[in-house]
C-alpha cells in the first residue's frame, strides 16, 4: 500500500512582544512536524512588526523564516485557516487576555498558553530565579543583591537575562556581556542597557539573546550556579531550584490581576514584598494579605528600596528634569518612579513636566501611555528615539535632570544639562532576611552538580 499523508500541520499563530513567543516557538514548536507557526504578532515593543523571524533560527521547516506582524491583524490571519492562537507575552490584564481569547475564539481558532513544564529548560547547575507580579516591582535590584552575594561566597555566577532581542534576531542568538564594552559592540538599547550595566558594574558576567537552550549551556560552562533574571512578570525560561518573586507594596490591588503575575506568584519558594520603605505599614500589611491569599505558604520578606542621588545638592532648590526607568514607566504602569521620589526628597523647587518639550517620536509615548506622570521614561529603541530622547531633555528648561535610568544616559547621548544620577538597591527591612533563604538553599541543594 502506497504511503498516505498524515493530517496537515496545525497552522499557528504566536502572539508575543519579541521574548516569551520566540522561546515558546523554539522549545515547542520549531521542531514539530504537526505545527507550521505561519506569524508572530508584535506589541508593547515598537519597531518589531514587519520583521522577519530568520531562518538561521527558526529550522528546517521555514526556510524563509517567519514574519511578525502587527497584532491588530489577528482576525485577518484566522482567517487563511489558522487553527491555533497561542498567547505568549506578559505583564497584561487577565482580562486582556481573554479579550485576545474571545477573538482567536470568533474567529474559529483555538486559544492557548503554553505552561512551565514545557517550556521551561532544565540546567545541569543550581538556578536561582527572580521574578516579579509586576513590570517595576523592584526585581532587579534583587536580582543584583543576589548575584553579588553569591560571588562573595566565591561561586561562580552567570547571570542569564530575559530576552530583549531588539536588533538582528540571528545576530543575537546568543549574547555575552562582561564588559560596557560588549554592550557598544552590541548596539544595545537603552532598556538592555538598563538590565545589564548594574550587573556588569558588579563584576557579573551576563548572558542573554534569543536561543535559550543555547544559551544555557554557554551559561553552564563558565557558573557554579545560573541566576536568572526576569523581565517583566514572566515565569522563568529555566526552572528554578530557588525561585524568589517580587511584589511591589505601592501597587495594591495587582497581586492577582495581572497575566503571568498570578500564576508566578502561586510558583514561588520566597516573596520578597519591596518598598515597604514607601508603602508604610498600612499599605506593606495591605499588599501582605493580598499575597497570603495566593500564595499560602511561601516566606514573606519584607524589602525596602532606598534611593539616593549622587549629588544631591545639585538638586536642592532647582528646577529638576527626571528620567525613570523606561519598562518600569510604560508597560509597568506606573506613573512614576525612585527619580521622582529622589528628586522631590532632595529639595527640588519644581518637577518640570517633559511634556512641554517632548520631541515627536517621545510625544508618541506618552499618547501611548496616558497614565505617566511629570517624568521622562528612559526611552531608547533604536537611534532616532534615543536623539528624540536627548532633544527632549535639552529643551525642557531645567536645571538639572536626575536619572534614574540604570543607565549611565550621560554617556549614550549628549545632554546639555547636569546629570544627578538616582541609583536605588535591595534592603532588608526586618526579619526574615533573604539571605537566609540564601544560605540555606546553598547548604543543602546548592553546588556542586554536574
Amino acid at each position: 500500500m502506497s504511503g498516505t499523508a498524515g493530517p496537515a500541520p496545525v497552522r499557528t499563530v504566536i502572539l508575543g512582544a519579541a521574548g516569551r513567543d520566540f522561546h515558546n516557538f523554539n522549545t515547542v514548536y520549531r521542531d514539530d512536524p504537526g505545527t507550521r507557526v505561519v506569524a508572530f504578532t508584535a506589541t508593547q515593543i515598537p519597531g518589531i512588526a514587519g520583521r522577519r523571524y530568520p531562518a538561521a533560527l527558526a529550522g528546517p521547516h521555514y526556510p524563509d523564516g517567519i514574519p511578525i506582524v502587527p497584532e491588530d491583524e489577528l482576525e485577518a490571519l484566522c482567517a487563511r485557516e489558522v487553527q491555533r492562537v497561542v498567547f505568549a507575552y506578559s505583564d497584561v490584564t487577565h482580562e486582556t487576555v481573554m479579550h485576545l481569547a474571545s477573538r482567536a475564539l470568533a474567529a474559529g481558532a483555538d486559544f492557548e498558553l503554553l505552561g512551565p513544564d514545557r517550556t521551561m529548560l532544565r540546567s545541569r547547575k543550581p538556578v536561582i530565579a527572580v521574578s516579579a507580579t509586576r513590570t517595576g516591582s523592584g526585581k532587579s535590584q534583587v536580582a543584583r543583591w543576589l548575584a553579588s552575594f553569591l560571588r562573595e561566597r566565591r561561586l561562580r555566577v552567570a547571570v542569564v537575562r530575559h530576552p530583549m532581542p531588539y536588533g538582528d534576531l540571528a545576530a543575537q542568538a546568543v549574547q555575552r556581556f562582561a564588559a560596557v564594552e560588549d554592550l557598544r559592540a552590541a548596539g544595545c538599547t537603552v532598556e538592555e542597557r538598563e538590565e545589564y550595566e548594574p550587573h556588569i558594574a558588579r563584576g557579573a558576567v551576563v548572558y542573554a539573546g534569543v536561543d535559550y537552550a543555547a544559551i544555557l549551556a554557554r551559561a553552564e560552562a563558565e557558573a557554579d550556579v545560573v541566576v536568572w533574571d526576569g523581565g517583566n512578570n514572566d515565569f522563568p525560561f529555566f526552572r528554578p531550584d530557588l525561585h524568589i518573586v517580587a511584589v511591589d507594596a505601592l501597587r495594591p490591588g495587582q497581586v492577582a490581576t495581572y497575566h503571568p503575575g498570578e500564576a508566578v506568584l502561586r510558583m514561588a519558594d520566597v516573596v520578597v514584598l519591596n518598598k515597604v520603605d514607601s508603602a508604610g505599614e498600612g499599605g506593606a500589611a495591605a499588599v501582605e494579605t493580598e499575597v497570603r491569599a495566593v500564595n499560602h505558604a511561601a516566606p514573606i520578606v519584607r524589602a525596602a528600596s532606598p534611593v539616593r542621588l549622587d549629588d544631591p545638592g545639585a538638586v536642592a532648590g532647582r528646577r529638576v528634569l527626571v528620567v525613570e526607568d523606561g519598562p518600569t514607566i510604560t508597560h509597568g504602569g506606573m506613573a512614576y518612579g525612585a527619580g521622582f521620589v529622589a528628586a522631590t526628597a532632595g529639595g527640588a523647587s519644581e518637577v518640570v513636566d517633559p511634556r512641554a518639550s517632548a520631541a515627536p517620536a517621545i510625544a508618541a509615548v506618552f499618547a501611548q501611555y496616558p497614565h505617566i506622570g511629570r517624568v521622562l521614561p528612559a526611552a531608547g529603541y533604536d537611534a532616532g528615539q534615543l536623539a528624540a530622547l536627548a532633544a527632549t531633555i535639552n529643551a525642557s528648561g531645567a536645571d538639572v535632570v536626575v536619572s534614574a535610568t540604570p543607565a549611565d544616559l550621560a554617556a549614550l547621548v549628549r545632554i546639555d544639562l547636569p546629570v544627578v544620577r538616582a541609583r536605588y538597591e535591595y534592603a532588608d527591612a526586618g526579619e526574615p532576611r533573604l539571605a537566609t533563604f540564601v544560605e540555606s538553599f546553598l547548604r543543602h541543594r546548592g553546588p556542586p552538580r554536574e
